[in-house]
C-alpha cells in the first residue's frame, strides 16, 4: 500500500510531513581504542608492545604513514591530530624511561589508540522537540527549534544528538542538515548537591550515621576537594566505625552518577554529541525528553529526563542546560523514578515540581517533587483500557499547557507489540485528575514506517507548541526520525470528557 494511501489512516487533523532523518554512518567520532588486556605470555601491557613496534618504526615509515592517515580520515573529523596527542598522552606511561618522544612519533602512536565510531550506524529515533534559546533573526510566525535524537551505533550503544531547524507561520517544518562532523564535549568540575547524595543514600544499605557524619560536613553544593575531605575524616574512623569503607563506596557511586561537560563554544548546536559520561550510563543514554522549564522568577532551563543504562540496569537521569553548550547530568531518585519514561511538567503546579510516571511499567501516573530530585509515590491517572494499549502505557514526553488543560502525548502497546500516540489532558490546577481522553491514537505505523529494527513502533519523546499547531518528532520501528504537525484546536474537540 502507498504512503500516501496509507495516510488515509490517520485523523484529518493530523499531517504527517516528508520529513525523513535516517542515520548516518559516515557521522563518526574518534574514541580512544586500547588494544587489549594483559598479554598472558609475557605480562606485559598489548598497549606497551604496540607503542613499541610504533616507535621501532623509521622516520620515513612514520612520516608516510601520518600522511596516509591524515588523507583517509582527517576530513571526517575536526581535529584529528589533537585528538592522537590526546590519546598518546593517556597511554604514554607505559613507556617508563623512555625519554622524549617527538612529535611526529607521537601523533602517530596516538593513532594506534584510536578508533572511528558511527555514532548512527544502527539508528536514529526517539525524538524531542523544544524552542532554540536562541530567536532572534526570524520572519514574524516563525520559530526555530532543537530536537534531541537518540543515536544508536555498534553495541546498541546509544548517545544524545541534536538538531536544529525552523517551523514558519504557515506551519512549514525546516530541518536544518547535519554537519559533517561531529563533536564531544570536554568534562568540567562538578559541584555537587548535597540533597543528591541524601536522598540516593537513604535508598540503600548504608549506615545512615556514617552518612550523615559526611553529610553534616559539607554545604548545601560543594566539590570533589570538599568530597575528599569529608570522606577522609571518615576513614579516619574507620576502626570505629566497622562499615566506614562501605559507607564511602556508596558515596563514590553517587559522586559518579554526577558529571558536569561543556562543548566547544565555536561549534553548531548540529554537531554536539553527548555520549555516555557514567558507569551508569557506559551502555547508553536513552530518550531524553526534554522541555523548555519556566521557573516561577521566569527564568529558563532546558530540562531532560533519560534512562541511563549500564549493561544491567537502568537508572533515571537529569540532565540540566541553559544554551546546549553547558550541560550537567545529576541522579534521580525516588518512587516516582523507579522506573523508565519520567518527564517533566514545563513548569511548577501549586509550587512543586510535577513529571508524568510509569514506575509500575503499565500505567501513566503523576509524581511531584519539591527540587527535581527525589520524587514521590505517584498517582496513576490512567490504566490500559483500550485495545490498542492493553499491554502497557506510557508517556511521549513532558506536558504541554494549553487553556483546556495539560496536553499529555501517551503511548500504547498493542497486540502483535504495536505502539501507537494517544492523548490525554489532564486539570491545569489537579494534574492528577483527567479531564479528557483521545478515544484512539491519533498516529500508527503507516506503510513504510512499519518496517526497520524493531517493526510497528511510533514513539516520541516530546512535541513542541507553535501557536495552534503541535510539531510532532516521533521515531519509527526504532529506526528513523519523521515529523507530523497536528491541529491542536482539532486535537482538543476530539477529546472525549471523563467524569
Amino acid at each position: 500500500m502507498s504512503a500516501a494511501r496509507d495516510a488515509r489512516r490517520d485523523p484529518p487533523w493530523v499531517r504527517r510531513t516528508a520529513h525523513v532523518l535516517r542515520p548516518d554512518p559516515d557521522r563518526v567520532l574518534a574514541r580512544l581504542f586500547l588494544p587489549g588486556q594483559e598479554m598472558a605470555t609475557s605480562g606485559r601491557s598489548r598497549s606497551e608492545e604496540v607503542l613499541a613496534r610504533v616507535l621501532a618504526l623509521d622516520d620515513v615509515e612514520v612520516d608516510r604513514a601520518l600522511r596516509a592517515l591524515t588523507a583517509a580520515h582527517g576530513l571526517r573529523h575536526h581535529d584529528l591530530a589533537a585528538t592522537w596527542d590526546a590519546h598518546f598522552a593517556l597511554v604514554r606511561h607505559r613507556l617508563p624511561g623512555a625519554g622524549d618522544v617527538p612529535a611526529h612519533r607521537r601523533r602517530l602512536a596516538g593513532a594506534y589508540f584510536t578508533q572511528e565510531y558511527a555514532l548512527e550506524a544502527v539508528a536514529l529515533f526517539n525524538p524531542s522537540m523544544v524552542p532554540h534559546p536562541d530567536q532572534t533573526g526570524l520572519p514574524d510566525g516563525t520559530t526555530r527549534f532543537v530536537m534531541t535524537v537518540r543515536a544508536t551505533g555498534e553495541g546498541h550503544l546509544s548517545s544524545l544528538g541534536l538538531r536544529t531547524g525552523t517551523v514558519d507561520a504557515a506551519g512549514a517544518v525546516a530541518v536544518d542538515p547535519a554537519p559533517q562532523h561531529a563533536r564531544p564535549p570536554v568534562a568540567v568540575a562538578v559541584r555537587y548537591r548535597r540533597t543528591a547524595f541524601e536522598h540516593l543514600l537513604a535508598d540503600v544499605d548504608v549506615d545512615q550515621e556514617e552518612a550523615r557524619f559526611v553529610l553534616d560536613s559539607l554545604g548545601a553544593a560543594f566539590d570533589r576537594a570538599d568530597l575528599d575531605r569529608a570522606l577522609g575524616a571518615l576513614r579516619e574512623q574507620r576502626l570505629t566505625r566497622g562499615s566506614a569503607a562501605r559507607t564511602v563506596e556508596q558515596f563514590e557511586l553517587v559522586a559518579r552518577r554526577c558529571y558536569g561537560v561543556v562543548f566547544p563554544a565555536a561549534s553548531h548546536v548540529n554537531e554536539r554529541v553527548l555520549m555516555p559520561q557514567t558507569p551508569a550510563e557506559s551502555h547508553g543514554v536513552e530518550d531524553v525528553r526534554m522541555v523548555r522549564f519556566q521557573h516561577p522568577d521566569g527564568a529558563t532551563t532546558y530540562l531532560g529526563t533519560y534512562t541511563a543504562f549500564d549493561g544491567r540496569d537502568i537508572a533515571v537521569q537529569l540532565l540540566r542546560t541553559r544554551d546546549f553548550v553547558h550541560f550537567s547530568g545529576e541522579p534521580l531518585s525516588g518512587p516516582g523514578a523507579g522506573n523508565k519514561g519520567l518527564a517533566l511538567f514545563p513548569r511548577q503546579v501549586a509550587g512543586r515540581y510535577v513529571a508524568l510516571s510509569r514506575a509500575d511499567r503499565e500505567s501513566n501516573a503523576v509524581t511531584t517533587s519539591d527540587d527535581l530530585l527525589r520524587w514521590a509515590d505517584p498517582v496513576v491517572v490512567q490504566h490500559p483500557e483500550h485495545p490498542w494499549e492493553l499491554v502497557q502505557l506510557g508517556n511521549c514526553g513532558s506536558p504541554v499547557e494549553t487553556e483546556r488543560g495539560w496536553l499529555v502525548l501517551t503511548h500504547g502497546v498493542g497486540p502483535m507489540r504495536t505502539y501507537g500516540i494517544g492523548a490525554l489532558l489532564l486539570d491545569l490546577d489537579d494534574p492528577t485528575r483527567v479531564v479528557g481522553r483521545l478515544a484512539g491514537p491519533l498516529l500508527t505505523a503507516h506503510g513504510a514506517e512499519r518496517t526497520g529494527y524493531v517493526p510497528n513502533v511510533v514513539y516520541s519523546c516530546g512535541a513542541m507548541r507553535h501557536g495552534r499547531t503541535l510539531v510532532l518528532p516521533y521515531g519509527s520501528s526504532d529506526s528513523v526520525t519523521r515529523i507530523a504537525l497536528v491541529d491542536l484546536d482539532a486535537l482538543l474537540e476530539e477529546m472525549r470528557p471523563t467524569t
